[in-house]
């Protein structure tokens, strides 16, 4: 058969109804990360839904326990060929985000597809269950196509605890680092940077969740008797918060700015155009760094976003000086951060502004990280998406949002590349989480051709042709 026939079979797949069955299937699993109750339904999710369908493609799958975190294992498979060349490692997560069952409109069910117009509603559609589905579909297609012969060796890890930080993921790639040596990882996750374009992403900002408090006293003072007597602390932590980052966006840290943006970096943002789509918000002018572009802003620099700030009751409140206030701030960051020293820096910036009394606690990270634009991998992968297309292909050094990506880059040693097979208006790890019927159809078709051209040109990106 030829390149296109297996297009063709994908694509025959998706509108045969066969792709929406599949996620239908896999919606009805309350896969939630977040809650331990729900961990037997996790393990039903992979030993119902993907093993079968791995190893109906010839993948010799095991779960495998996750010490520093028992209620999310690990599903690791391989597809292993005699004399292969190079391997390819993929990725997908089972676990999704919690429901918030009852803030869903009218007619949807977060555990139950139901199809609008192009749109398929439901928990897991957009993240992560739709998108490795299409992979493993698309697969399917193409050794069927290749008569059963890839012409390179494809292994799989699927994790069940990304919605809750990935807990075990870099530990579990260390220690099952020989079963997992690959020559790339590609894998599909987060959204397109918009829904007609397709779109690679080459690793993700860094992400550390910070939380400052002001702890002065106990209880709340009247603010008649008390106030201009009793320091408050929720004007500390305001003022504290406009020291990290200014009235415009702008981060006011410098230890935590990047030193630049590489040329090729700036060369593959420069092509992007962020926003602009049906539902997308308005950009804010004049908002972040000056002197770089939006797109620049969100995909090559580093940005400190407010997620939550508490003094009092903001829904009853009362003449009163509160004695606590705390915040929660999100630092993103791209490579190059001093990331290991975050909190640290934060710290000593507060103290030299007069803000000792505001507490710092690093809650959780992510670490940052980007393949070069301009690596092999890329441009085999760049080539095949516009050969199948026809459009041209937005390449993203790093989504703008954080993924675990760092356990494949740096623990294992690959490059990464990411084709995601949602779009930023999919409403993911929200009420009405859904995913494009179109899209998915045109994912199908692009995942067959770059699976092809995998058996076509993969040996000589790895160096071994």
């Amino acid at each position: 058969m030829t390149r296109q026939a297996a297009i063709d079979a994908a694509h025959a797949y998706a509108d045969s109804g066969r792709l929406l069955a599949d996620v239908t299937e896999g919606v009805r699993y309350r896969t939630v990360s977040a809650a331990p109750a729900d961990s037997a339904e996790i393990r039903r999710y992979l030993d119902e839904y993907l093993v079968p369908r791995l190893r109906r493609m010839g993948f010799a799958t095991r779960i495998e326990p996750n010490p520093a975190s028992p209620a999310h294992p690990f599903l690791l498979a391989v597809r292993e060929e005699k004399d292969a060349p190079f391997t390819v490692l993929t990725y997908g997560h089972a676990d999704v985000q919690p429901a918030q069952e009852g803030q869903w409109r009218g007619g949807l069910d977060p555990w139950e597809l139901v199809v609008e117009g192009d749109r398929w509603y439901g928990r897991g559609t957009a993240d992560n269950k739709g998108q490795h589905s299409i992979n493993l579909a698309a697969l399917e297609q193409v050794i069927a196509a290749r008569g059963g012969r890839l012409g390179y060796t494809v292994k799989a890890i699927f994790e069940t605890g990304e919605e809750s930080g990935s807990p075990g993921l870099s530990e579990a790639c260390q220690r099952h680092a020989d079963e997992l040596a690959a020559d790339v990882l590609i894998a599909s996750d987060g959204p397109r940077i918009s829904a007609p374009t397709p779109t690679m992403f080459l690793g993700s900002r860094g992400m550390s969740m910070l939380r400052l408090e002001v702890p002065l006293r106990e209880g709340s003072y009247h603010s008649g008797n008390w106030g201009g007597l009793l320091a408050n602390p929720a004007t500390i932590l305001a003022n504290a918060i406009a020291a990290l980052v200014n009235g415009r966006g702008r981060l006011l840290v410098g230890e935590l700015k990047p030193e630049d943006i590489p040329a090729s970096v700036r060369r593959a943002v420069a092509r992007l155009t962020v926003g602009g789509e049906p539902g997308d918000p308005e950009l804010s002018e004049n908002w972040g760094e000056p002197g770089l572009t939006p797109e620049e802003r969100v995909l090559a620099w580093n940005t400190l976003e407010v997620l939550d700030l508490l003094a009092g009751d903001p829904h009853q409140p009362v003449g009163a000086i509160p004695g606590t206030a705390a915040a929660t701030v999100q630092l993103r960051f791209v490579v190059g951060t001093d990331e290991e020293r975050i909190a640290e820096h934060v710290r000593a910036h507060l103290d030299r502004a007069g803000f000792g009394s505001v507490q710092v606690t690093e809650l959780a990270r992510m670490s940052a990280t980007r393949l070069d634009p301009e690596d092999a991998w890329v441009k085999l992968t760049e080539s095949s998406l516009r050969r199948t297309t026809g459009a041209e292909v937005a390449i993203l050094p790093n989504l703008g949002g954080s993924l675990p990506n760092r356990a494949f880059a740096a623990g294992l040693g690959l490059p990464t590349v990411w084709v995601p097979h949602s779009y930023p208006g999919c409403a993911q790890h929200a009420p009405n989480e859904h995913q494009l019927a179109s899209l998915s159809r045109e994912a199908m078709g692009l995942m067959a051709g770059l699976f092809w051209d995998l058996g076509e040109e993969g040996a000589q990106a790895a160096g071994r042709s």
